[in-house]
């Protein structure tokens, strides 16, 4: 008994202590904007940012501003799983890239995600959006020529581009968006999904829950692949219009939330915008209002999407009571221009170095900020290091849920932070270049893992000019072990070893 009691208290002693949320069961809201860089949101680069984000800003005076916020990665689709799981990406198959035109899911059908804890909880839960994380879609092996090699913009495809389809294509196209389409979002913890999967590839058609929204037989018209429309040629609804798209997501996003919040039932909604990533396309209410060029009209109208979503918590009456959280999944798409916006005064990454795919700072330094009236203090800012792989905890902590061990395993909870802490809630943090390159932070230490590893020290050298590596070579090496053991364990949190999907590539 002296042995049992002995193992109890010291069991009790050690076990991590869950920072209490405040009573009653918040709704969550989770906005993630879709290529928005770190300098392009005013509250963000109020000197050298043109372009008028007045509700993004409200967010950060009614809520919590970090300034340290990152993605998983400087790409869609990783930073996507990481969010959902609270596990970083390179731990799966994905080391590089993003998940291609019509692949296989990334997310395992067992891998709890925030919105399968939510469920757990009794909770309603829906995603509105872009998905890009895969669905095992009904094409037969034989037919996938069907499918691909169709053309694509300059750089995407050396395909000859196709606009006319053939009796076949149609035939095969029907007999595909007939069916269900496997293994999306409502196999994931969503009881509902609406969205595009990815707004620049096929198919070109809205997805409900598991099924197109009709049936895809036309293919794009040739305009519709020029410049920052489409990538990918493929099936596409007769009509299709890029320009619909965000507005028509937000609309149902919005009469979920009034009417979930109006039935009073708990709920996680995840709106992953597809804007400002391409298609370029804003709708004509917008184009011109930024008097800068179409990106920057995209932005403002992508700040209004944030706005009606607010708009439609406080119509439902429960804005006090929901936990928003709004970031973005990697930086500025260099490919739309960058000297034009400098030139007219605007500098999509801000004061940092780099853009999408890079693993310099501003391919995956994010907006990241949280609005909860009962529990963070308006107007607040933290400079701790953050990550988007904490939001899996922190969902945790306000449901009052331990998380199990094979679950949220690079995950911190940014309760204590959301209470005016000022300790950082995590010490090291990974995230990587669309190539794969991974960047090892340790407070304010960052190692680029390049094969000559590169040193910098942000709290002095935000922009990432002064190379540490030759005058620190004992941090260099320290941190290199420190980068092993992370990916070895499986996991950066306290528990039990975890198992990585695969051989991770360093």
């Amino acid at each position: 008994m002296r042995t049992l009691f002995t193992f109890l208290a010291v069991a009790a002693f050690s076990a991590p202590v869950l920072p209490a949320a405040p009573a009653g069961r918040p709704n969550i809201l989770v906005i993630l904007a879709d290529d928005l860089g770190y300098g392009d949101t005013q509250v963000y680069n109020p000197t050298r940012g043109k372009i008028p984000t007045p509700h993004i800003d409200r967010l950060a005076r009614e809520g919590m501003r970090f300034t340290d916020g990152h993605a998983s990665s400087a790409a869609c689709s990783p930073s996507r799983y990481t969010l959902l799981t609270g596990r970083y990406h390179w731990r799966t198959r994905l080391q590089s890239g993003i998940v291609d035109l019509w692949d296989p899911p990334l997310i395992a059908p067992d891998r709890l995600t925030i919105a399968g804890l939510a469920k757990q909880h009794g909770y309603r839960t829906a995603a509105f959006g872009k998905w890009h994380l895969g669905w095992d879609w009904a094409i037969p092996a034989d037919q996938k020529r069907f499918l691909r090699g169709l053309g694509g913009r300059a750089g995407r495809s050396r395909d000859p581009l196709i606009t006319t389809p053939t009796p076949e294509h149609r035939a095969v196209w029907s007999a595909v968006f007939s069916q269900r389409i496997a293994s999306g979002p409502t196999t994931r913890g969503f009881d509902h999904y609406f969205g595009t999967d990815v707004p620049n590839w096929p198919p070109y058609s809205f997805i409900h829950d598991d099924r197109t929204v009709g049936i895809p037989t036309d293919l794009l018209p040739a305009a519709a692949m020029d410049g920052y429309l489409a990538s990918f040629q493929g099936p596409a609804l007769p009509g299709w219009n890029f320009e619909q798209v965000l507005g028509t997501i937000v609309d149902r996003a919005a009469n979920y939330l009034e009417e979930r919040g109006r039935n009073r039932e708990p709920f996680l909604v995840y709106v992953p915008l597809t804007t400002p990533h391409t298609p370029i396309a804003p709708s004509e209410k917008w184009k011109g209002r930024s008097g800068l060029n179409d990106y920057a009209d995209l932005v403002m109208e992508t700040d209004d999407a944030v706005g009606r979503l607010l708009a439609a918590l406080e119509r439902a009456g429960v804005a006090g009571n929901t936990f928003v959280f709004f970031s973005s999944d990697n930086g500025y798409e260099t490919a739309i221009g960058i000297k034009p916006l400098e030139a007219m005064g605007h500098f999509p990454s801000g004061p940092l170095r780099g853009y999408k795919r890079d693993v310099w700072e501003g391919g995956h330094r994010e907006p990241y900020l949280i609005r909860y009236p009962a529990l963070v203090k308006p107007g607040s800012v933290s400079d701790a290091l953050v990550h988007q792989a904490d939001l899996m905890a922190t969902v945790a902590d306000l449901l009052g849920a331990r998380l199990p061990a094979d679950a949220g395993e690079d995950s911190h909870s940014l309760l204590p932070l959301l209470r005016g802490e000022v300790a950082s809630v995590r010490q090291y943090a990974i995230s990587c270049a669309a190539n794969g390159t991974q960047s090892l932070r340790d407070g304010p230490w960052k190692l680029v893992c390049l094969p000559t590893p590169q040193l910098y020290h942000l709290g002095d050298d935000l922009a990432e000019k002064n190379d540490l590596a030759a005058k620190q070579p004992e941090r260099v090496k320290t941190m290199l072990a420190r980068r092993e053991k992370l990916i070895d364990d499986g996991r950066s949190t306290p528990g039990p070893r975890q198992r990585n999907d695969v051989a991770v590539k360093r």
